[in-house]
């Protein structure tokens, strides 16, 4: 990727950290904070905890020699599955230690985040990451991916427990747009299909595994960009992380 698109990715994720930063002040209180999450063992705080963890993978990112092959995007999140349990028990013992103050640590790990992403910039370069060689620029991505994931996670979850609504809408749309556009360029060129988004969070909410696979919801996410043409059955790809 260019430094043009390190400079998106990096608007982007600057975009999203504000907007969902606000959000979880406005929104996230003692009612709320204890109570179980959208994703099966998570709770709210958690899933809090873990918007620090994802930005703390950024702060630790260091430069590699030039010619270091680097992951493409979709072989760096394709090495969550494996890690799933580690970066469940990970996020708890994070949870249980910024317990007395979660925000002031959160806000500390981005603040790294940020200041190590403005030392490696602005041009692009690899940069070894907790699980491989990746370029900054698709570090950077993953980063937004992560927070727009995540923050459509705890809107869902703040809804359920208020059995109401959960305030604005904390997912950027310049971000939910640049995510929406990475899946589904994984998929592509896995398949070599002519798609294009119809429906921004309802594709990531698929990618994602949090929508159960169901192929009229994929019609709804997806369109093809030729009439003549169809939106593949993606089953067996889906979902993405």
């Amino acid at each position: 990727m260019s430094s043009t698109d390190l400079a998106a990715a990096s608007a982007a994720l600057h975009g999203q950290w504000d907007r969902l930063r606000s959000w979880v002040a406005e929104v996230v209180d003692d009612d709320v904070v204890d109570a179980p999450s959208v994703l099966d063992g998570w709770s709210v705080a958690e899933l809090v905890a873990h918007l620090g963890r994802a930005m703390d993978a950024l702060a630790v990112c260091t430069p590699l020699p030039d010619g270091t092959v680097p992951y493409t995007l979709a072989e760096y999140v394709g090495t969550y599955v494996a890690r799933a349990q580690d970066i469940a028990d990970t996020t708890r013992g994070l949870a249980e230690q910024i317990a007395p103050n979660p925000l002031k640590a959160v806000d500390a790990m981005a603040a790294a985040a940020f200041a190590n992403l403005d030392a490696l910039g602005p041009s692009d370069r690899v940069v070894q990451a907790r699980r491989g060689p990746v370029m900054l620029s698709t570090m950077t991505v993953s980063r937004v991916l992560e927070l727009v994931v995540h923050a459509d996670d705890l809107a869902r979850s703040v809804r359920r427990a208020r059995g109401t609504g959960a305030g604005p809408d904390p997912i950027d749309p310049a971000a939910l747009a640049l995510v929406a556009d990475a899946l589904l360029d994984i998929v592509v060129a896995r398949g070599g299909w002519s798609l294009e988004v119809a429906d921004a969070r309802r594709w990531v909410r698929l990618a994602a595994g949090r929508t159960p696979y169901d192929v009229d919801e994929l019609a709804r996410a997806l369109q093809p960009q030729h009439t003549s043409e169809a939106v593949p059955d993606l089953g067996r790809m889906l979902p993405l992380l």
